[in-house]
């Protein structure tokens, strides 16, 4: 300008630095000097460039000419935090082998803690020409235009943090009661948080929310994915995200469209506060990860961060490599046989544990993660490597047991330091109170703790995670009131979701103002609660389903960031739902006064003295112990007896555990029924604690009952009875 020449900015210094940790780390270098050590594993990369962007998002390039071990590294003086990056990595193109560098494309750092900006899928950021004409060959042909104003950028973060005023519940297994939530969705629309919080972690410790949480007794929240995740091009294409998160792409980083104070760093400090509040008030944080896949997709996906690393090292790809192996349904699966991607999940891992005080995780597609070459192996490296970790041993670790590949199925099979979710006492119950179970042999496994599927090894009832809902499916209120799927809001042609919902809509498709049908399904609810709560095993809850959450019969809400996936607290406010929230506190705070309600052993059902009472025991209406052909014989009613004399174990002193004995009926026909309470030993009196046919459960019936007695059971109706 004006003939004037303005020299170049000189190119940052670099110094050798330290290939460990990996990531963008903060640190004092030599003599004192302030500065970021850059370390990038990039097996096969020819060369990498760090990338330093300013506030008006010009570009700096940094190489890194250190390489130990296949790990790129570097320390770059005057780095400080806040200060946003990536990296460009250069290598072969050749998707034949599997090679996919591609340096035009801005990568993000896999161990990021912080992200700032909105990944779109424009065409710039695939690493291939996705408009090629001929798409059956367009992963193979390289786009070379920058990606870098497209993507958001890794932040380094300050992690000098002290954790020292934090106590951990270190709520035992089988005294938790998990509660499935969103962190989005459960604060939106909640009335006591201010606005500005609504969506974000600081909406979550806001004492609002904490007071619903304590209120309910729940011991643990189990957030749907907070790694950050990126949108699928199909949803951006319709207007629409992923709302849910199954499509990570930061392992280390805090979503950052869920933080109120900012995204160049703060989102880091904010989630740390959120799990200090929930701790403070008793609650454990279980983080729901997906380190199955990432938001790469295919061979036709995006190219943002492990695709231009190393496609090869972090990828199963097919025996035509250009083609990925995809166990789970989104396009790739990662390598979790490799030694640097297995590195990846554990650095993960402990991170969240570490540094951001989480309390366990519940593994997405699960059985994905434990597959060796092909098959899952419960010998895996991955599950081997979980198993002697100092850390990672220690906290709460829940696996869905299942992938969509061949063998993924794996209920029950998990070593012992695992709980699972139980897919099998969801359709079980399910089944019951449709009546659509043949016999009632599934439902008396899965009400006393699926020892079928769990007493090996050492296991014990809390390894089995009970759940009639879960965020995948309908709601529960859904469940009683719709028999299909209603997915048309997510522009799938209502193909998407699952066909098999087990569902019963009590005599109308979705809602009615016949109030027979309306009283009827939230006697269902009731019951469904009921059962889930008085079940051996490890609850878990969906946010709302207390409330009398609906998502309209939408099965599969994965996409929809809006009020069919957020909670609507204004339920609160009717009588009827605000009472199904009264019977789920009655119910927990019942459980978490009971021994026998949450045991650490499985029964034995076996008389333990000489009067023949045993620790559980199952009747018939007649009040009878039922026999082999009792249990094969198609019924609706079902009698079971827990004892509070015989629990093994002692107490922290030393003491035998002795609690009371119950007696619940569960009857599932749609008539009334007569029952016979059974006499001595049993009991002499029983009381009534529980009746799901009533409205109101605000406080307990409190009818008792002498042993003997034939009484009725009204249809669709629990009853828990204490003995006396």
């Amino acid at each position: 300008m004006n003939g004037v020449r303005h020299a170049a900015a000189p190119a940052p210094v670099v110094w050798p630095g330290a290939p460990t940790p990996l990531g963008a780390r903060f640190r004092t270098g030599p003599d004192g000097v302030a500065g970021t050590n850059f370390a990038l594993w990039a097996g096969g990369a020819e060369a990498v460039r760090v990338c330093l962007f300013d506030e008006g998002g010009r570009e700096t390039q940094v190489r890194l000419t250190e390489l130990t071990h296949e790990i790129w590294h570097g320390f770059v003086p005057g780095v400080m935090p806040g200060q946003r990056y990536g990296y460009r990595v250069d290598g072969r193109w050749d998707p034949w082998t599997g090679a996919r560098w591609n340096p035009a494309k801005l990568l993000l750092d896999p161990y990021a803690r912080a992200v700032d900006g909105e990944f779109g899928l424009p065409p710039e950021v695939y690493g291939h020409v996705r408009d090629w004409p001929e798409q059956y060959v367009a992963d193979t042909v390289r786009d070379e235009r920058d990606s870098a104003p497209y993507v958001p950028k890794g932040v380094v973060v300050d992690d000098d943090d002290d954790w020292g005023d934090d106590r951990r519940p270190k709520t035992p297994w089988a005294d938790s009661v998990l509660y499935e939530l969103h962190v989005r969705g459960f604060t939106k629309l909640h009335p006591g948080i201010p606005e500005e919080l609504r969506g974000t972690y600081a909406g979550l410790a806001h004492p609002a929310a904490i007071e619903h949480l304590t209120r309910l007794g729940v011991t643990a929240v189990e957030l749907l994915p907070v790694h950050q995740f990126a949108h699928e091009d199909h949803l951006l294409r319709r207007g629409l995200v992923n709302y849910w998160g199954y499509n990570s792409i930061g392992y280390f980083a805090p979503h950052a469209g869920y933080a109120a104070t900012g995204t160049t760093g703060q989102q880091v400090g904010e989630f740390k506060r959120m799990v200090r509040a929930l701790h403070a008030a008793g609650i454990e944080v279980i983080l729901d990860v997906v380190y199955n896949h990432t938001a790469e997709a295919g061979e036709l996906g995006p190219t943002l961060s492990l695709k231009g690393i190393d496609n090869r090292g972090y990828y199963r790809l097919q025996a035509d490599a250009r083609r990925y192996a995809d166990y789970t349904g989104c396009g790739n699966t990662l390598h979790v046989v490799q030694p640097q991607v297995l590195r990846l999940i554990t650095d993960s891992l402990r991170y969240w544990v570490t540094e951001m005080g989480v309390d366990g995780f519940r593994f997405d597609l699960a059985a994905a993660l434990a597959r060796s070459m092909h098959d899952v192996d419960m010998l895996s490296p991955f599950l081997a490597v979980i198993a002697q970790d100092p850390v990672l041993h220690r906290v709460k670790l829940i696996a869905e047991p299942w992938d969509i590949g061949s063998g993924g199925y794996q209920v029950g099979a998990f070593p012992p330091l695992w709980t699972e979710w139980n897919d099998r006492y969801r359709d079980a119950v399910r089944d019951f109170w449709r009546q659509a179970l043949p016999d009632v042999r599934e439902m008396g496994y899965r009400l006393s703790g699926s020892s079928d599927l769990y007493a090996w090894g050492g296991r014990r009832p809390y390894a089995s995670v009970n759940f009639v809902t879960a965020h995948d499916g309908f709601t529960l209120r859904d469940l009683v009131s719709y028999e299909r799927k209603h997915n048309e809001a997510n522009g799938e042609d209502n193909r998407d979701g699952t066909d098999d919902n087990r569902s019963w809509n009590c005599g109308a498709e979705g809602e009615t103002r016949d109030e027979r049908i309306r009283s009827l399904r939230r006697r269902q609810l009731r019951n469904l609660l009921t059962t889930l709560l008085l079940s051996t095993g490890v609850p878990m809850l969906v946010a709302g389903d207390e409330l009398g959450r609906t998502q309209g019969g939408n099965n599969n809400a994965y996409c929809q960031d809006n009020e069919i996936g957020w909670l609507d607290w204004s339920l609160t406010a009717e009588p009827g739902w605000r009472a199904l929230t009264d019977l789920t506190a009655r119910l927990i705070a019942l459980r978490h006064r009971h021994p026998v309600l949450h045991r650490r052993a499985f029964f034995s059902g076996r008389a333990h003295s000489a009067d023949g009472l045993r620790d559980l025991a199952w009747f018939t209406p007649r009040g009878t112990e039922m026999t082999e052909a009792d249990w094969y014989a198609p019924a609706a009613t079902l009698g079971m007896y827990l004892s509070g004399r015989d629990i093994p174990g002692r107490d922290e002193r030393g003491a035998p555990v002795v609690d009371d004995s119950f007696l619940a009926v569960l009857h599932a026909g749609g008539e009334p029924t007569g029952f016979v309470l059974p006499g001595a030993p049993w009991a002499q009196r029983y009381e009534v604690l529980v009746d799901t046919d009533r409205e109101d459960q605000a406080e307990p019936p409190g009818t008792v009952h002498p042993a003997g007695e034939r009484i009725t059971v009204p249809g669709r109706c629990v009853l828990l009875l204490k003995v006396l």
